[in-house]
């Protein structure tokens, strides 16, 4: 269980550090109206993930395990390439606060939409959380709710710190960033080459 526990919670903190749609929500929200109030939005991908997850916890269990290892393959795939865009950033130093959404959002539900229509949350659970939840539930159910409950604890806790981060240039400044983002790197590499290993011992096992 303890191996399932640390890729929820390392795909988590992998997730919640990369620059994206819902990060520069959370910026743009603690520039307009503080981080006291913006800290419900890191609630976000509880309340939108949901849908995503059934729908794809429904269909990958009609997969064989060939098929589910092979999107495993995938998903490892998947998780080198943000890993080496991620360490191409923080070799060329590009780093900087995210840009302000054009209209910032007012409500957690706002902040829901952003993230439904985030591409990534789909990925993630077709390409390598969906399976890896599966494989959990098929040695035993427990690893599987270990997966999903490490994986949203970190990914609130990491959202809530970034929300108070925003809130001090000096707190967040340009050094952590690229120490975010190394590990980030690194976190995802690790994963992605453990992805990739698992997969592809099932796919051309006897």
């Amino acid at each position: 269980m303890l191996e399932y526990i640390g890729i929820g919670a390392g795909l988590a903190f992998a997730a919640a550090v990369q620059p994206g749609p819902l990060q520069a929500y959370f910026f743009s929200q603690v520039a307009a109206i503080g981080w006291r109030r913006t800290l419900p939005a890191a609630f976000a991908p509880v309340v939108t993930d949901g849908p995503i997850a059934l729908l794809t916890l429904v269909v990958l269990g009609q997969l064989t395990v060939v098929m589910q290892s092979a999107l495993r393959v995938a998903g490892g795939v998947l998780l080198l390439s943000l890993a080496w865009r991620s360490l191409r950033q923080w070799r060329r130093n590009e780093i900087g606060a995210p840009k302000k959404a054009e209209k910032v959002p007012q409500t957690l539900l706002e902040a829901a939409v952003v993230n439904v229509l985030n591409p990534n949350p789909y990925l993630g659970w077709a390409l390598v959380l969906g399976p890896v939840v599966v494989a959990a539930w098929r040695e035993q159910p427990s690893s599987a709710v270990a997966v999903v409950a490490a994986f949203y604890t970190v990914m609130i806790a990491t959202s809530a710190a970034l929300i108070v981060a925003f809130s001090s240039a000096r707190l967040f400044g340009p050094k952590l960033q690229r120490a975010l983002l190394l590990a980030s790197a690194l976190i995802l590499a690790g994963l992605g080459v453990y992805q990739l290993v698992i997969g592809l011992l099932i796919v051309t096992g006897p």
